[in-house]
């Protein structure tokens, strides 16, 4: 299976023969790929002291207990659960003075014959970092992006043997244990898009800040936040439902962006009304909306680079008015659009201000695209999309603008009279003495100078937080 001086080898050759170093494997689904590494390059009996796989399910629940899911993270922990207790009950009398227990599990969802299922995998690892100490647990979400169940299944090996190498060797930098997992794998072949840290060597871990770090490094393309701000696996928490989506710097999050959000959300709950001919039929309504602020690093970057302290302040407020949070390096709407596909979501609106859906029919953003602003626009639109606009006052002659009267260039004019016609592009509906117009960033400033209109401009929850704990006053560099 390996080459001696494929590094994967090398680091489950070093693991091996390193005398602390003891535990179980667990997997199901992809067969046991883990495992084979340490087989395969020699010493395993200084490391394996018991491969399996309950690939059965009903052998499976014999085992661990009833599950719904077996690709989940509940069958994951129960794993986990049931093989290092087992282990240590068996081993630590005998040799616990002196080794390092370990129970490594993984559960996945590799390409099939019969074609249709998500690949994808949860695996993890309970571990000592000193002989007899208390357990600590690293967890991870993977999607897998090959093509080849063979494919699929070498990469699920190598990332296994890197979280176990990282685990025994880089404990006390979370950091650099994430970065290392994805090594000699490549980062075309998987995504990590949920991680968990926990146990004594991770006390000062902040699990939100692991996350963030996920998309800092390029392991996923964005993480979802709940209304808690805890980490969300996306692909579980909007799948088949409704998202509606708002981009925005949100530092800190406006009244402004709250209406923008239930203005467009009250469009967003009905049909689009009367489609022309040849276009969508309506689409039924069958569930609550999911409402997501999603802030790209872009946007986190806005004062030159992304500070922890500032993305959790963002979060915090967030979830202070009970949205879920989405941070992405998505970039271009066609991207997000379609991340949010992959994800299997039902519909997608996104709210948007005249001056973001002005920049949209910016061309020089497309450069990369051979089908230029065209192809954006069919990407950005097949996957049942609608963009619900809030108009703007103009700055300098103090007229509405809204997504009917914006003029964009003149040979762009009939593509976006194309979209507002077949109801892609909607005009959110504002009378003009109740148009809002400040920024995130007018706030900023307010609350940084000491002006206490601020309040006024963000929800009292919002206000609340932000006095006691002094978030965007204490750098006041505007």
């Amino acid at each position: 299976m390996s080459d001696a001086a494929d590094p994967i080898a090398q680091r489950a050759l070093s693991i091996n023969i390193d005398q602390q170093i003891y535990g179980t494997f667990a997997e199901i689904g992809a067969g046991q790929e883990v495992a084979r590494w340490f087989f395969s390059v020699g010493g395993a009996a200084g490391t394996v002291a018991k491969s399996m796989s309950a690939y059965d399910m009903q052998v499976s629940d014999a085992i661990y207990g009833k599950a719904q899911r077996y690709v989940s993270r509940e069958r994951l922990e129960e794993m986990l659960t049931h093989e290092y207790t087992l282990l240590r009950e068996r081993l630590d009398e005998s040799r616990g003075a002196s080794t390092r227990f370990f129970a490594f599990a993984d559960t996945a969802a590799a390409k099939a014959h019969t074609g249709g299922n998500d690949w994808h995998a949860w695996m993890g690892i309970r571990f000592q970092d000193r002989p007899r100490s208390a357990p600590n647990d690293v967890i991870v979400h993977v999607r897998l992006l090959d093509q080849s169940n063979s494919r699929q299944q070498d990469a699920l090996g190598r990332l296994g043997v890197n979280l176990i190498h990282a685990c025994t060797h880089h404990s006390k930098d979370p950091h650099q244990l994430l970065e290392s997992l994805i090594e000699d794998v490549g980062r075309d072949r998987l995504e990590i898009d949920w991680v968990q840290i926990r146990g004594p060597a991770f006390v000062t871990v902040d699990n939100r800040l692991l996350a963030l770090h996920l998309v800092r490094i390029g392991l996923t393309p964005a993480v979802l936040f709940g209304v808690d701000g805890m980490p969300l696996l996306a692909s579980e928490a909007i799948r088949k439902r409704r998202v509606l989506v708002e981009r925005g710097r949100f530092a800190p999050v406006t009244r402004l962006n709250l209406e923008m959000l239930a203005r467009g959300g009250e469009m967003f709950a009905l049909p689009v009304p009367n489609p022309p001919e040849g276009s969508a039929a309506p689409i039924a309504q069958s569930m609550e909306t999911m409402e997501i602020m999603e802030i790209t690093m872009n946007n986190l970057r806005d004062r030159g680079q992304v500070e922890d302290a500032d993305f959790l302040a963002r979060v915090d407020l967030l979830s202070a008015v009970k949205k879920l949070v989405l941070v992405s390096d998505l970039g271009p709407f066609h991207r997000l659009a379609d991340y949010l596909a992959k994800r299997n979501v039902e519909r997608t609106g996104i709210v948007l201000g005249v001056p973001l859906l002005r920049e949209l029919f910016n061309e020089a953003h497309y450069r990369d695209l051979g089908g230029g602003i065209l192809e954006a626009f069919g990407r950005l639109f097949t996957h049942a999309v609608r963009l619900y606009v809030y108009p703007t006052r103009d700055p300098i002659d103090g007229r509405v603008v809204t997504a009917d009267t914006l003029k964009v260039a003149p040979h762009l004019s009939h593509l976006l009279q194309h979209l507002l016609s077949n109801g892609l592009i909607r005009s959110i509906p504002c009378e003009d003495g109740t148009l809002r117009s400040y920024s995130s960033e007018e706030v900023r400033s307010r609350i940084c100078s000491g002006d206490p209109s601020w309040k006024e401009l963000v929800d009292p929850a919002v206000a609340k937080i932000i006095e006691a704990t002094g978030y965007f006053g204490a750098r006041c560099e505007i």
